[in-house]
This record gives C-alpha cells, structure tokens and sequence, in this order.
C-alpha cells in the first residue's frame, strides 16, 4: 500500500507540474547564421544544451540521408516543418513528402502571403480557410497534422471579433491547429494566456519567445530581430503562458530566438524553463 501511495504522489507531481517534465524543443531557424557555416557541428550544439526536439524542415544543403544521420547522432528528433502557403495551395501532396521523409508528424504554415503589410482582408483570410482546410484533409489522411503560425496581421478586428478568431471558427480542428508563438500574440496587442483560454485544444504548438519590455507593437507582421530576449527577462509572461499552456493542450515547445545573441541566450531561457518545473 505505501508503495501504491508513493507511485501516485509521484504522479501527481509530474502531472501538476507547468511543464510537466516536457521536453523543450529548439525552432532551427535560431541557429540559422550558425548553420550557413557549419552544420554538424551546429546540431552538436543543440545537442549539447540538452535538446531532443527540433522543428525545422531543411536539411541545409546536404542530401536527406546525411543530415538525418546527423539528427540521429545527436538523438535529435524532427517533431514539425514548414510548409509554403502556395505549395499548400498548389501542392499538397509535395508537404506530406516532405513531412514522411524527416519523420515528422506537425506540417507548419507560418505566412500567409499579401503583397502590402497594411493590407490584409477578410478576403484574404476566406482564401486562407478554403487552402488550409483541403491541405489539412489530405494531410490528416496521412496521419500528418497542419497548423498555422500567425504572425500579427490576422489579429485586426473583423465583426467585432478578428481575423483569427474567424479562421479559427470557419476551420475544423481535424484539418487546421495552431502554434502560437507568444510574441507574435504580444506583439500586436494579444494576451497569449486569453487566446489559449478561448481557444484550448488549438495549440498543440508553441513558440517560446521573449520580448525586450519598452518594444512597441505593431499588427504588420513585422519587428526588429534584436527585440527577443532571454525567456524570463521580457514583457510576454512566460511563466504565466507556461502554466496555461499545459492546461490549454500544448504538446510540444520550441524555443525560438532570432537575435545575434541566440547561442548565448538560449542556455539562458533553458535554465529559466527548467526553473518553472518547480512552480505550483
């Protein structure tokens, strides 16, 4: 009996805590002046810090097998890549390759294409609902799963709601998710932890980022790359979202940070991350 008593204490604890012992991924795209130079020794990196999960979608130049060697050597496993808009569009089946020949089981759509950043529609958004939900069938037909990735814009107000808010009620969470990447949520003027309450279950992605406090926002899809910061130390509330998120249906985390001081700032939000395990 203290046996049993002990094995669901400790259950309790591992499911109660605000990571809950998750693994915390890396977005490649943060290493992607590292990369240009060296690529081996760039996933050696990442493995260094400890990472198992990555999402990325290239193999930066290098043929399919040779960097997937390289992703097994450094146990690092491909969890979601992007995907174009218009090869969703065009091509879907070119997605669902691509996804099958990494092993990954996320596609991420992380634009929608306008041509001015102070335009963007309803019209637009219509045409995002129709790609989006014929992608995401013949992906979910492939065991795959499509999420999109906003980026601000889709937060101007529409009918009293937003945009968003409409390509999250005109789409069917079979075929179309999301990944939140809580500063482009912060950015134009979102609460990340309100979005995961309104809509849980949408998320199963999420990108931690931070932003540097006195940034001013904007809803054009667009910042200064010098504005992310160490995951703790900016405005969004990291700690807060943290804790929401597990609630909200977050399956997966990738740090992303875009600045020149991404290899010195992630250790940094790893240990902060780590720190949270603790919280209650």
């Amino acid at each position: 009996m203290k046996k049993y008593i002990l094995m669901l204490a400790f259950v309790f604890i591992v499911l109660t805590s605000p990571v809950r012992a998750q693994e915390i991924g890396l977005q490649l795209y943060s290493l992607r002046n590292q990369f240009k130079t060296e690529i081996a020794g760039t996933l050696d990196l990442v493995e260094s810090w400890g990472i198992r999960e990555i999402e990325g979608g290239g193999t930066y130049g290098l043929p399919m097998d040779e960097f997937k060697k390289l992703l097994k050597d450094n146990k690092l496993k491909l969890v979601s890549v992007g995907a174009d808009y218009n090869q969703l569009k065009d091509n879907p089946q070119s997605a669902v390759d691509n996804a099958k020949a990494f092993g990954a089981k996320y596609v991420v759509c992380f634009w929608i294409p306008h041509e001015d950043d102070n335009v963007f529609t309803i019209e637009h958004m219509k045409e995002a609902v129709s790609v989006f939900t014929r992608a995401g069938k013949l992906l979910a037909e492939n065991g795959l799963s499509l999420c999109y990735h906003p980026h601000g814009y889709e937060f101007r107000p529409y009918e009293g709601n937003t945009l968003f808010d409409y390509l999250a009620k005109e789409t069917d969470p079979r075929y179309l998710n999301f990944e939140m990447d809580v500063f482009w949520v912060k950015h134009p003027g979102q609460d990340p932890v309100a979005l995961l309450k309104k809509y849980p279950k949408r998320f199963p992605l999420m990108h931690l980022k931070d932003r540097q406090h006195g940034t001013v926002g904007n809803q054009n899809g667009r910042a200064d790359v010098e504005t992310n910061v160490v995951l703790g130390t900016g405005d969004v509330g990291i700690g807060e979202i943290m804790r929401e998120a597990r609630k909200a249906g977050v399956k997966h985390y990738f740090i992303e940070d875009e600045s020149s001081r991404s290899v010195s700032q992630i250790p940094l939000s790893l240990e902060y991350l780590k720190g949270l395990k603790t919280l209650h």
